[in-house]
């Protein structure tokens, strides 16, 4: 019995020291860019701002060994490639989000000629694209469709292409792109360039493509509240507020984002709004909340 309770014992020092270390390492951090944080304090997934013009948002999913910090942690991230952790006995989660930070600031600048073209490109399918796809399939008209895999250590480059389709103009766009190939100039813009080779102009994206916005709320990660009687008037509800940010505009539920901001300790109340700052940019958000369930 008594080694039974002194493994306990050790065990309960263990769990105590842990829980100290982490609690330690995110106020390191700054508790401000915590996103999400499991009871047994394994998993954490952190908020990163990209130092640029554009302010892009990222969210890394970090998973703890139970041998941590002596095993680094595992990363998780919507990126074209994870870079190799630089990792010591001595590291820290501050360590790794700074190295995080130099890997993205690399990504930015595909990041940039992606979001050029879905903003201005008949993008196939856009609402399943994400920050890890290199590639774009692109919609040329006339059934034919032309796969642009773009290069992420040298996106200025040529990109790989493919062509696909069944319409007569397949063959004719696929010989022109490799005739003019050598006329690719890493100088101009992407889209100048892709229009150079393929000697055209390049369609616009429908109407319902242009006005295409994010839906899914930035808390839940759902479009929709479940329908629930104890959510009240909110029962079923869709996203209902943005942030006012242009570079964040993070949809999410009233709801969602009042529990949020009730969870943060800088989090101000007058009446019935509370004054607080956007999950992802940081930007001053203020959100009515409503407690009555008619």
């Amino acid at each position: 019995m008594e080694r039974v309770e002194q493994s306990r014992l050790i065990e309960l020092a263990n769990s105590s020291s842990f829980s100290r270390s982490v609690y330690a390492e995110i106020e390191e951090v700054g508790w401000e860019h915590l996103v999400r944080l499991s009871e047994d304090l394994k998993s954490l997934s952190f908020r990163v701002v990209a130092r640029d013009k554009k302010g892009r948002v990222h969210c890394t999913e970090i998973q703890l060994d139970k041998n941590y910090p002596k095993s680094p942690p595992s990363i998780s991230m919507d990126v074209p490639y994870i870079f190799s952790l630089k990792w010591s006995r001595k590291s820290r989660l501050k360590d790794l989000l700074q190295q995080l930070q130099e890997h993205l600031e690399k990504l930015q600048e595909i990041w940039t000629i992606l979001d050029e073209i879905d903003k201005s490109l008949w993008v196939v399918d856009p609402k399943h694209q994400s920050r890890a796809s290199a590639f774009r399939q692109i919609n040329l008209g006339n059934d034919c469709f032309i796969m642009l895999s773009i290069h992420v250590n040298d996106p200025r480059s040529l990109p790989e292409c493919r062509f696909k389709g069944s319409g007569p103009m397949v063959n004719s766009f696929r010989k022109t792109w490799q005739r003019n190939s050598k006329r690719w100039n890493k100088d101009k813009p992407f889209l100048e360039n892709v229009a150079n080779l393929l000697e055209i102009q390049l369609p616009r994206p429908p109407d319902h493509q242009n006005n295409y916005c994010q839906v899914e709320c930035g808390i839940c990660y759902a479009q929709f509240l479940p329908i629930d009687e104890e959510l009240g008037a909110n029962s079923g509800s869709g996203t209902n507020y943005t942030c006012d940010n242009a570079s964040c505009s993070k949809a999410f539920h009233n709801i969602c984002l009042g529990d949020w901001l009730r969870s943060i300790t800088t989090t101000r109340q007058s009446y019935d709004v509370l004054f607080g700052n956007c999950p992802y940019c940081s930007e001053p958000v203020a959100v009515k909340i409503n407690n009555s369930k008619k």
